[in-house]
């Protein structure tokens, strides 16, 4: 993942903004369940997860479904499968894993949100065959799609169907400068319980906006190949201590990397701090000899 990428990511202050009071705002009103926590990688392919896989692994996405409970799937960005291969991938995987896909760029920038029904409902009719697999479908604009676009974000959020959860991720820098049109956007999202999806990548650090719109944390985390990834995990998993105490309910948190083949051992390490400090019990996922020996660039 190459957005928000740095030459020197030392230079970077990496420290968490403090909690948004909309997150305040929203978590406040919750009755506080028991927390569901999904952490995946963005990918399951060789090619990317270089040494992830045992040598002999015939089929990647049975074998990173056993290691993970859930997979940001950004394959769907690139091109719309039909139902047939959406049913494939549920039918690989086990009880309780859950796909994350992305909306298809036909939606988001090429036709970028206008007229675009009918290619959503095919979407959906497709993505729907997940079934209980299916976790929240999200929608990444591109970074020109500016706030004078707000009417184009409002529309399709309204017609979005309720029982289907959303997350929007935003990323023109003038939906974070402007209080006022951040508090906008940050309304419409939370009248529809439409997640607000908090991107944590070195060179943007504004997108690392701790502001929640629904009872759902969905994070998009990139790490710079660099050894401050690890400590900047371990500040992840104290915020979601603190709102997990809060009240919040869903932790969605997605694990990249500039390059994509260090994000299991990124993942590994995140899932142990997170089962030792909120007292979880995720599988932490196998690293493979070729695995153990890497190391950070």
């Amino acid at each position: 993942m190459k957005f928000g990428k740095v030459e020197q990511p030392e230079l970077v202050d990496f420290s968490l903004p403090e909690t948004h009071e909309n997150t305040l705002k929203v978590l406040n009103e919750v009755e506080g369940k028991e927390t569901n926590i999904y952490v995946g990688c963005a990918k399951w392919n060789r090619a990317d997860l270089k040494g992830f896989y045992p040598r002999g692994t015939k089929d990647e996405l049975e074998y990173y479904s056993k290691q993970f409970n859930s997979i940001e799937l950004n394959a769907t960005f690139y091109r719309q499968f039909p139902a047939e291969q959406f049913a494939k991938w549920k039918n690989k995987t086990p009880e309780g894993f859950k796909f994350f896909p992305k909306l298809t760029q036909e939606i988001s920038h090429w036709k970028r949100l206008e007229g675009v029904q009918d290619v959503v409902n095919y979407y959906l009719d497709c993505a729907l065959q997940l079934e209980e697999k299916l976790g929240t479908i999200f929608l990444q604009l591109h970074s020109n799609f500016g706030p004078k676009n707000f009417d184009r974000i409002e529309n399709f959020v309204n017609s979005w169907p309720n029982e289907i959860p959303l997350a929007v991720e935003v990323r023109h820098p003038d939906w974070f400068s402007d209080k006022i049109i951040f508090n906008d956007y940050v309304n419409l999202l939370s009248e529809n319980k439409v997640a607000n999806v908090i991107v944590d990548t070195a060179g943007r650090r504004d997108m690392a906006h701790m502001s929640l719109t629904s009872n759902e944390a969905f994070v998009r985390y990139v790490g710079a190949n660099h050894p401050s990834d690890y400590t900047r995990l371990n500040d992840w998993v104290e915020r979601l201590k603190e709102w997990k105490e809060l009240g919040l309910e869903n932790i969605h948190f997605f694990i990249h990397q500039n390059l994509e083949v260090e994000s299991p051992l990124l993942a590994s390490h995140f899932i142990k701090d997170l089962n030792k400090r909120l007292d979880t019990s995720l599988k932490i996922p196998n690293e493979s000899q070729e695995n153990n020996q890497m190391t950070l660039l």
